[in-house]
């Protein structure tokens, strides 16, 4: 008997949603090409987490082991406090209280360069190692055909299925829509720092963050609020510094690669404590970009192609679930592809693509939802905090996957 047709698969976009659809959709009769624009010659450092409802989803594919060795670190939670330093809240995030799955917390480098390796490692049990090919700026796709175009003037395929990972600006949205959609200014920015832990061992609050037990922590103000977490097994102090457009003190762009101005990030930040300022100061650069999201998207299917991650449902940081919902995405595609290969009808292919959507488009949009309501200011004109992340944390967390959750919408 003839060994089946391989399923050829497409992914536009090398970044973490990219990546991680690679890996997780690798096995046997699969090809698997990830088109990524850059040269990957260098990832932007900041730190990310990974919550429950995608660690999980890891940790059944086997690689926790994985997970260890990129340096990620278990977080037991998060905690809010004040400007006058009084803990607000704290919302526990250890294995118990999460569906028996951790939160954890990486150097976004470490968790590409992890996802990379999985993708593309050479490993008999994980199926034909996926091509990476860079410095293909893909320009539209022919979504019945399965053709890909690039701005060089080649065209790639046919395939029989291609997934935009492409990001916020996605090129293969426009051709699933049928027409371009902007991203959206939120009102915020985010200054970004990474601080050695030796740069701050004077700075006892601080040096704490990457020594002690592992919690996220995050300083609220009536405007502004910074998010601290350490990354690389506690190398590395992460910040956010979140700051209303309308409080800024400098002109944001949407670009991850754009630099802030500590001057002008000190008098945001004039009503937090000393040592807060202080801290800010030690960071060897600092990183200002404007955060832009999409409004939920009518659908995410045309023919042999579907979005996800940030082509599909760019969101907020807010609640630190933008990379957990690129890896739901990527474990319900590998559910649903289940049985298809190169033989395939474009009906079938569809047919799976559309089951992805309905499963996952709800649940994403609230999430998007959730992450907006988040970016509000977190504290009223008295300076009390008003901002209580548990109110999401149940829905956004309690997710066992895509078959599990199908089940559950038909309940």
């Amino acid at each position: 008997m003839p060994a089946p047709v391989e399923l050829r698969i497409c992914i536009v976009g090398g970044g973490i949603a990219g990546l991680a659809t690679a890996a997780i959709l690798r096995g046997e009769g699969r090809k698997i090409t990830v088109l990524e624009q850059s040269r990957m010659l260098k990832e932007v450092g900041a730190a990310i987490s990974l919550q429950p409802n995608a660690s999980g989803i890891l940790e059944r594919l086997g690689w926790g082991e994985d997970m260890r060795k990129a340096g990620a670190m278990v977080d037991n939670g998060f905690q809010i406090f004040g400007t006058d330093g009084s803990r607000k809240l704290q919302i526990a995030s250890k294995r118990e209280t999460n569906n028996g799955h951790d939160r954890v917390l990486f150097h976004r480098v470490d968790l590409h360069d992890m996802l990379k390796d999985l993708a593309s490692r050479v490993d008999t049990k994980l199926g034909e190692p996926a091509e990476i090919r860079v410095a293909s700026r893909v320009s539209s796709c022919d979504c019945e055909a399965g053709t890909i175009m690039l701005e060089d003037g080649q065209t790639l395929g046919p395939f029989d299925l291609i997934i935009g990972a492409d990001g916020i600006h996605s090129k293969i949205r426009d051709s699933v829509l049928g027409k371009h959609v902007d991203a959206k200014p939120t009102g915020l920015s985010a200054y970004r720092l990474i601080i050695p832990k030796d740069h701050i061992e004077d700075l006892p609050h601080a040096y704490a963050q990457c020594t002690q037990e592992t919690w996220t922590s995050m300083m609220v103000g009536q405007h502004c609020r910074a998010v601290m977490g350490p990354c690389r097994n506690g190398d590395l102090l992460s910040i956010v510094a979140l700051v209303p457009d309308d409080q800024l003190h400098e002109a944001s762009a949407d670009s991850w690669t754009s630099a802030g101005s500590l001057e002008h990030l000190l008098e945001s930040y004039a009503n937090f404590p000393p040592w807060m300022k202080e801290l800010f100061s030690r960071s060897p650069a600092l990183g200002l970009w404007q955060l832009r999201d999409i409004d939920p998207l009518q659908t995410w299917v045309k023919g042999r192609v579907i979005l996800i991650g940030d082509a599909a449902h760019a969101m907020l940081p807010t609640q630190g679930q933008g990379a957990s919902q690129s890896i739901e995405d990527a474990e319900a595609l590998k559910v649903f592809l289940e049985g298809l290969n190169g033989a395939s009808t474009a009906s079938e292919i569809e047919v799976a693509l559309q089951r992805v959507f309905k499963v996952r488009h709800d649940r994403a949009t609230l999430i998007q939802q959730y992450s907006r309501q988040q970016g509000k200011s977190g504290a009223n004109e008295k300076g009390e905090v008003t901002l209580n992340p548990a109110e999401f944390h149940q829905y956004n967390v309690t997710y066992n996957g895509a078959l599990e959750w199908e089940k559950s919408m038909a309940a």
